[in-house]
């Protein structure tokens, strides 16, 4: 027999029937020093002091000399690399150290950690509707999508400063990008620049106002290239349109502010390259085809998803889109919208939605009509977009984009020709996320609600583990 030491166990049991060391020796036929060193580890257990533990005190000698050190290091440690400890994190030493001489510590600890990560993990899957207000303000995108959301995601003021400034500069959408540049020099001494991928680690645009350059990566293609070009005119030129209309905001941080800009100069861009009333004219004449679209005005079909979705002038409106960009993890990398729905808001993680099927048929346009577990039905087009990003690590640069409306919206788009619109339609079931989806017998589902309680039945197995 190894030799066995089970001083936390010893102390555990003595504890329990609320005695001393020198009780438990009596009833042990040893002395209360050997008791004391045994609970210190500083002797190992004699198979007669095993005995005599397993006959006076009734346990299993077994469970006494179980060892599960092994596993519990491997969780602590695990837990350990968790970014909250990150500068103060345990040796190995310490932490077995602490599994034997404290595991009843380690084991409240464990349980307050898995706790821990089981509430974050529910938290990052409902959404901002009902995360603490503290940490959805503290978010910068949560704090700039409420903005945009505050606005009806439409900016009459940069509207009409593209409008403007087509006006001085007129062009039609294949010579944009050389309007740009001649403006960008002739009126304020900036040269562009082509860079080789090389020269342009990880970077896209590059505005440097002591050379009077603006370097573009050569991985840019034509329509994200003349995108960009807008973009840092906008900055240049027009910066104080993008203070109006910021001034009265309070955003928490001077970061904050200074990404709501950002996001601002690219809703430039897309007016500058999508005017107006041009743009809503050929969507109405086209019945939103976003392949016609970007085509007309030379721009990609993410570009031109996004701008249906800010066609929102009084007295002039297109139909109201939602927009949602989402990678192949299901994370959502960009969101728009101007309606209060709640799938634009707080969905996109459904696997039942057409956008994650979407990565399968690379390119093939999807529309999906869908309906939510409150019967409110919508049409939606899904279809895979490509980031203009180079990297030999990561050379599958395709994420999804997905564009919505309301069903009653959807005779006017042409990619609901031949769907069944009625309330009584073939309607996919979806939910927001699997948290806060009540619907019963789904085979999608990853996750328990914590809306509704499913039922277990012993004698009957389901579509999922969640439910019989």
């Amino acid at each position: 027999m190894e030799k066995a030491f089970v001083g936390s166990k010893l102390r555990q049991l003595r504890r329990s029937k609320n005695q001393t060391q020198a009780d438990m020796a009596t009833t042990l036929g040893i002395s209360a020093a050997y008791v004391n060193m045994l609970e210190k580890n500083q002797r190992s257990l004699s198979v007669t002091v095993l005995m005599a533990l397993s006959d006076q005190y009734g346990v299993d000698w077994r469970d006494l000399v179980a060892d599960n050190s092994q596993a519990v290091l491997s969780e602590v440690r695990a837990a350990m690399q968790d970014p909250f400890f990150a500068e103060a994190r345990p040796d190995l030493d310490e932490l077995r150290s602490a599994i034997s001489h404290a595991p009843a510590f380690v084991d409240s600890f464990l349980a307050l950690y898995r706790s821990h990560h089981s509430t974050l993990e529910k938290m990052m899957h409902l959404g901002s509707e009902l995360m603490p207000e503290s940490l959805v303000r503290a978010s910068p995108g949560a704090a700039i999508h409420d903005f945009f959301r505050e606005n009806g995601n439409h900016f009459e003021a940069l509207e009409r400063a593209t409008e403007a400034l087509a006006a001085e500069e007129p062009h039609d959408p294949y010579t944009a990008q050389q309007v740009l540049q001649k403006r960008l020099l002739e009126n304020h001494g900036y040269r562009v620049v082509t860079s080789p991928i090389d020269s342009l680690p990880d970077t896209l645009r590059v505005w440097d106002e002591a050379e009077r350059k603006i370097y573009l990566s050569e991985a840019l293609d034509h329509q994200n290239r003349t995108f960009q070009l807008a973009h840092a005119l906008c900055f240049i030129e027009f910066s104080d349109v993008l203070d109006a209309i910021t001034g009265s905001t309070s955003f928490t941080s001077e970061s904050h502010a200074t990404r709501c800009h950002v996001e601002l100069a690219n809703y430039f861009a897309a007016a500058f390259l999508m005017p107006y009333d041009a743009f809503l004219d050929k969507a109405e004449e086209t019945r939103y085809d976003l392949d016609r679209l970007a085509a007309a005005f030379a721009v990609s079909i993410e570009q031109a998803a996004q701008r249906l979705t800010t066609l929102q002038r009084d007295g002039r409106r297109g139909v109201p889109f939602f927009f949602l960009r989402i990678d192949k993890a299901g994370n959502v990398t960009k969101r728009f919208n101007a309606t209060s729905f709640s799938i634009a808001e707080y969905g996109g993680a459904c696997p039942v939605w057409n956008v994650h099927v979407a990565f399968r048929t690379p390119g093939v346009l999807l529309p999906q009509l869908v309906e939510l577990p409150d019967g409110q039905q919508f049409f939606t087009i899904s279809r895979t977009t490509e980031r203009p990003v180079y990297s030999m690590e990561t050379q599958d640069r395709r994420l999804a984009i997905a564009l919505g409306c309301e069903s009653q919206h959807a005779h006017r788009v042409i990619y609901a020709s031949g769907l069944d619109l009625s309330p009584s339609g073939a309607a996919s079931k979806i939910g927001i996320n699997c948290h806060l989806c009540p619907r019963h017998n789904c085979g999608q589902r990853a996750y328990d609600p914590i809306v509704t309680e499913l039922t277990t039945d012993t004698k009957r197995r389901g579509e999922t583990r969640y439910e019989s």
